[in-house]
């Protein structure tokens, strides 16, 4: 709230002069100029006035509990920041509280009113004080009555800061059972900040102040109550007033309901003990125990910095070690993981974070994920802005104060050349990078370039990676052959290194021989379940028909092409930036028996099935449309259908594929689709145990056999679907493989390799 409205009919032509004089409602001495050409003997009420506060207000301070006494209400300490020239201070003394100390960073206006009040109000204290730096002891007063300071406060550049500056003040000098009262017009900016500084151990009210009935102005007052209780439980925000019935301005009353309903549905998901992200100031609170001590196997996610106490804002989590009685490097530290890791599982899960703490050597690791907003900053700054903010996680016994020390988790990556930065209406902002790895391996002497597709509202996740080579050749003289199996968990993290000799000339372009991804390996080697059909449909000079759910960079289109010559693709995506992306920047080509449709993935097989149900050959048109087919552009059923799409809704709890990928509707299309021998596969991503078992649970119903290859860490699966009632056994699989590694006519035996290894991973799902 940058300027107040006065509520109090004024003469018009001096309230504009007084208004202008203010300005910034920060500045003491815009606050002098105005008290000084006000005078004090002329009050100024910002909001309600006494008649309107004297029946809400006076309830809530006589019911403070206090010592037994012949008069409660003069034993009573209350404060009121912010005090100004206003007459609300007078109203209570003479309406029986005698022991009230009034503060403003004002000196004209404090000498003003004392000169005031002298005579008749003996016992009221005044002093010059800032309000966001009191100088009282703890647990001083047993009311804090604030009537627009906390508003006045609330500037857009330095109201968060200096917000969070008083609040905590006016926390600090309460004691226990008192009250902060807090009259405001509750705009949402404001409520924004008070309402998560008043959770645990606060029992908060919200009071609509009764309007002068000769008047209805803009907006109206209301009064916040949060009395400080003794223990640190957590209680929903009660209002005592129905919101239908408010008869303020529209703007003022929808900010207020929609801050209180947002309060109060946090508040429900820490009441029902949902995972959700803890505020520094909930910990230190109280809220998951005490923080000084540690607590083996205690996790806890939280937020760290806020607008206006530091440069950024951050997501960590806070891991105690499960076993506290082995011998440790740190008592605490902090650990980094940059933007472009934190998606990895051994970061983003819970199996994963306490492997680090137990390779940390850390009784307690505070882990910190950076985001995109972090992008742009350098390490050492990041650590200077972190340093005070993970100071009171620390326990007691850190070391005897010493500095907590950092670590970070290297990003992997020595080199980084973007390539392309644009956006798509239907992908959102795209990224495309040439990168090349740091070497891990000592007998690996140079790194090759490897060109990554990013979507950026994937938070960074990798969704395409390929190999480059010299014009997108692999000449065995210039590359050595020897090649690490991918051990990814993410979409497509690259852990595959080639051993080079020397630097050759030409361009670097993409090399479409190399799968640079452990699930694009997992989907072919699902291919073996079906193996026998394959070397059938081959021996007869047919070709084994399949369809590509989502093209991407084209890269697994593209290897299936190179290494399965008896094989028709049909690629669909949706979104044609895609299309032009992978042929511009991933060497994706079209011909006879790479056909790419323009189309909505799901509405394309319902086509599909639709017309062949009906007895009909099919002819797909590069649209992605569907209708009979002459006898030269016949088409039968489809062999195999690969679903390899990401969401774009990551609140359904799957990064992989879109959710209606997974419903009953689909699957059945697909099934329906598929020839009699026919294939599903589809890229399961979740970090949800309950979604993967609902999308298991669902396929089954489905198809005759289901059969998985669980990658690493649990989060990304990959599901095959069978339709043919006979199905391979599991002792089977690795002659299939072999079957299936004859079909492929792939130039590298270690790519064979990592195929026929990934099948033998084939768990069927019963």
């Amino acid at each position: 709230m940058g300027k107040k409205k006065n509520q109090k009919q004024q003469p018009s032509a001096s309230k504009d002069d007084l208004l202008n004089t203010l300005g910034d409602f920060t500045s003491k001495e815009n606050w002098d100029s105005f008290f000084t050409i006000r005078g004090s003997d002329d009050s100024f009420e910002w909001y309600a006035e006494w008649p309107q506060l004297r029946d809400s207000l006076l309830p809530l301070i006589q019911q403070h509990p206090s010592p037994s006494s012949p008069s409660p209400s003069s034993s009573l300490q209350i404060l009121v920041p912010g005090c100004g020239n206003s007459r609300l201070s007078e109203h209570l003394y003479d309406a029986g509280f005698g022991d009230i100390t009034n503060i403003d960073f004002s000196k004209v206006v404090i000498s003003g009113m004392l000169r005031r009040n002298v005579r008749d109000r003996p016992n009221m204290r005044w002093r010059v004080m800032d309000m966001t730096q009191m100088q009282f002891p703890d647990d001083t007063f047993n009311v804090v009555l604030d009537k627009g300071g906390l508003d006045a406060l609330m500037e857009p550049e330095l109201g968060p800061q200096l917000g969070t500056k008083y609040l905590s003040e006016v926390k600090r000098v309460l004691k226990s059972r008192g009250k902060f009262i807090c009259l405001t017009l509750a705009e949402s900016h404001v409520l924004g900040l008070l309402f998560p500084k008043f959770r645990f151990g606060w029992n908060v009210c919200l009071y609509a102040i009764p309007q002068k009935p000769s008047t209805k102005p803009d907006l109206q007052t209301f009064m916040v109550v949060a009395e400080k209780e003794s223990s640190n439980e957590l209680h929903q925000i009660i209002s005592s007033f129905d919101h239908s019935s408010l008869a303020c301005n529209p703007n003022q009353a929808s900010g207020l309901l929609e801050a209180l309903e947002s309060e109060n549905r946090i508040r429900g998901e820490y009441l029902n003990g949902s995972d959700v992200l803890y505020s520094l100031e909930d910990l230190q609170l109280g809220a998951k125990g005490d923080l000084k001590k540690l607590s083996p196997g205690r996790r806890v996610q939280l937020t760290l910095g806020e607008q206006g106490v530091s440069h950024f804002c951050y997501k960590a989590v806070l891991l105690d070690a499960k076993q506290q009685s082995g011998a440790f490097s740190f008592h605490c530290s902090v650990f980094i993981v940059p933007k472009t890791r934190s998606h990895e599982w051994l970061f983003s899960s819970e199996e994963g974070q306490w492997q680090v703490v137990e390779s940390s050597k850390a009784a307690r690791l505070i882990m910190v994920l950076l985001e995109a907003s972090h992008a742009n900053a350098d390490m050492e700054d990041i650590q200077k802005d972190l340093s005070p903010l993970v100071k009171p996680l620390a326990p007691a016994d850190n070391d005897k104060g010493n500095q907590i020390p950092f670590m970070t988790a290297s990003d992997g990556i020595k080199q980084r050349s973007v390539v392309y930065q644009g956006s798509s209406s239907l992908t959102g902002p795209v990224v495309i990078e040439d990168v090349v790895y740091e070497n891990t391996d000592d007998d690996v002497s140079h790194s090759l370039p490897f060109r990554r597709l990013i979507f950026e509202r994937t938070e960074g996740l990798v969704q395409s990676e390929a190999l480059l080579t010299r014009d997108g050749l692999f000449d065995k003289n210039v590359y050595g052959t020897e090649m690490k199996k991918a051990s990814s968990s993410s979409k497509s993290k690259r852990r595959g290194a080639l051993k080079r000799n020397n630097e050759s000339s030409g361009k670097m372009k993409v090399y479409h021989g190399y799968l640079a991804s452990s699930y694009h390996t997992a989907i072919i080697s699902g291919f073996s379940l079906i193996s026998s059909y394959l070397e059938s449909v081959a021996s007869a000079g047919n070709r084994v028909k399949a369809v590509v759910i989502g093209l991407g960079a084209g890269l697994l289109p593209m290897f299936l092409h190179g290494c399965m010559q008896s094989m028709q693709i049909e690629a669909v995506e949706l979104d044609p930036v895609m299309l032009n992306l992978a042929r511009d920047y991933f060497g994706f080509t079209e011909d006879k028996r790479m056909k790419v449709h323009i189309a909505d993935g799901i509405q394309f097989v319902r086509d599909y099935r639709n017309l062949y149900a009906a007895g009909n050959e099919v002819l797909l048109s590069s649209n992605g449309s569907c209708k009979l087919s002459d006898a030269e552009s016949r088409s039968t059923a489809i062999d195999i259908i690969i679903v390899d799409v990401d969401s774009s809704d990551s609140s359904s709890g799957l990064r992989c594929p879109a959710a209606d990928f997974v419903e009953e509707s689909f699957l059945q299309n697909v099934k329906d689709t598929l020839s009699e021998q026919g294939l599903f596969v589809i890229n399961l991503v979740s970090r949800s145990p309950a979604i993967k078992d609902a999308v298991v649970s669902r396929m089954k119903e489905v198809f005759s056999h289901l059969f998985c290859i669980q990658l690493e860490g649990e989060v990304n699966l990959v599901l095959f679907g069978l339709c043919s009632e006979s199905h391979i056994e599991e002792d089977c699989i690795p002659d299939a493989a072999l079957k299936l590694d004859k079909l492929l006519k792939s130039e590298h035996p270690e790519i064979s390799q990592s195929i026929t290894d990934a099948a033998k991973k084939l768990k069927r799902l019963k």
